[in-house]
């Protein structure tokens, strides 16, 4: 279910991220740079890279051969990269719960697009994962990603004084979970 291709309109669908996805990603993140701007943090102008987004995939995918983070690409019908979804922080254990992050290409916000792949994220997070929660953090002002979350069942439990450093400066932020189940923890692995 994690490593499943997860079709989310005729021409759009979610994967998981390979190295390969570096010169797409650098296409997607330069096209959306200034859009994405007010939501992200300072990047210097190699992240938006080929070789930059090489360097983040070969750590971002070691993270994820440890366990710590599940990271997806977003993908058009040509198999480009749109978009990138990572559960982030995740703790299994007794806490169960990871953070979520996401963008989507300038090109194909306003679709539903984050809505869907959000969803889907939330179902792998529980039958796959067996995550408890999961918790997301927006700048306050944006309210595009606050309709994503509320969309997918996310209640906002407080504001995060100067919480991240976001388009230069430390940005409060609203925090939303979703709690996913309230069954037992189980298995021994964990």
């Amino acid at each position: 279910m994690i490593d499943d291709v997860h079709q989310l309109d005729a021409d759009t669908r979610l994967r998981p991220v390979t190295a390969d996805d570096a010169a797409s990603l650098a296409d997607a993140l330069t096209r959306s740079r200034a859009y994405m701007k007010p939501w992200e943090p300072v990047r210097p102008d190699s992240f938006y890279t080929e070789e930059g987004q090489r360097e983040r995939l070969a750590a971002l995918l070691a993270d994820r051969e440890a366990g710590r983070v599940v990271p997806w690409v977003l993908c058009d019908a040509e198999d480009r990269a749109v978009g990138g979804f990572n559960l982030n922080a995740v703790v299994l254990g007794p806490f169960r719960s990871a953070t979520l992050g996401y963008w989507v290409d300038v090109e194909y916000a306003g679709r539903g697009l984050a809505t869907a792949a959000v969803r889907r994220i939330c179902e792998v997070a529980r039958d796959g994962l067996r995550l408890h929660r999961i918790e997301a953090g927006t700048v306050l002002h944006n309210a595009a990603s606050q309709r994503v979350l509320a969309k997918c069942g996310f209640e906002e439990f407080g504001v995060a004084p100067r919480y991240l450093h976001i388009d230069g400066e430390w940005r409060d932020h609203r925090l939303f979970q979703r709690i996913l189940h309230d069954g037992p923890v189980t298995g021994a692995e964990d």
